[in-house]
Order: structure tokens, then C-alpha cells, then sequence
């Protein structure tokens, strides 16, 4: 039972993480960060089972991440006040061809990455774009005049 108890401890910590780290550097990830996230897993591995090493151990915490996963994403698809705090909101990050400042400081995004993002879906001017939205998944959808 304390592997269950320490894998959902760690599950929530890790959720929280991925809200408070932001969309665009999840959607954004470098090879670096790859190699960041394979030692986090080891090192949260070691946390959860501590030193049990059994296969009964293993499954019991990797079930845990799954059924924690499974009811999060249930919980946000029947309960809209859940998938708001869950996943968020789309963040218009331009609108009728013009930045949203405040938007942009929220989330950290430079005019040169979003014009860089706008370069790499055919569009040569951020002005000659109706709204650029930053997704949920990190990614950011450009609607052109």
C-alpha cells in the first residue's frame, strides 16, 4: 500500500509540474530536456518503490499512474470546471494582426519565436494574421486574413 501511496503523491507533483513549467516549453522540448526527463524518471522511480525492486512493486506503481491518468482524464472530460483547472485554455496570442502583449509576457514567447512559428506555416507577416491561438497541447494555430 505505500508504493500506492508514494505513486500518487508523485503523480500529483508531477501534474502540478507540468501546469506550473507552461505549454510552450512542453510543446517546445529539446534534446537536452529529453535527457532531463529520462533521469527525472529514474529518479522518481527510486522515490516510489524506494528499494523495492520486486515486479509486484513495479506494477503496483505503474497501475497507480495508470488509473491516476485514466481518472484525471475522465474527470475533465465529464466535469468542465475540472477540464478548465486540468488542461487550461487556449491564450490568443494575436488578434485582427496585432500581439497581445500581455498574453505573450504570460507565457513567455518572444515576437521572434512567434514570427518564427508564423514563417514555418507559410506566413511572411504577423500582420496579415486574424489570430494566432497558443493550444492546450502547446502548439500555436495561426488563422490567416
Amino acid at each position: 500500500m505505500d508504493i500506492v501511496i508514494r505513486a500518487a503523491v508523485i503523480f500529483l507533483v508531477l501534474y502540478a509540474v507540468a501546469r506550473l513549467i507552461g505549454r510552450r516549453e512542453l510543446g517546445q522540448m529539446e534534446p537536452f530536456d529529453i535527457l532531463l526527463l529520462v533521469v527525472l524518471g529514474d529518479l522518481i522511480q527510486q522515490g516510489v518503490t524506494q528499494n523495492d525492486a520486486s515486479v509486484t512493486g513495479a506494477l503496483l506503481a505503474v497501475a497507480t499512474m495508470c488509473l491516476l491518468t485514466v481518472a484525471m482524464s475522465f474527470a475533465s472530460y465529464r466535469w468542465r470546471p475540472m477540464r478548465l483547472l486540468l488542461e487550461g485554455t487556449p491564450v490568443v496570442l494575436i488578434a485582427d494582426g496585432r500581439m497581445v502583449e500581455p498574453n505573450l509576457r504570460r507565457e513567455r514567447i518572444t515576437h521572434e519565436e512567434l514570427a518564427e512559428w508564423a514563417r514555418m506555416q507559410q506566413i511572411a507577416d504577423l500582420g496579415d494574421v486574424r489570430w494566432a491561438v497558443l493550444e492546450t497541447t502547446g502548439k500555436v494555430s495561426f488563422i490567416p486574413r
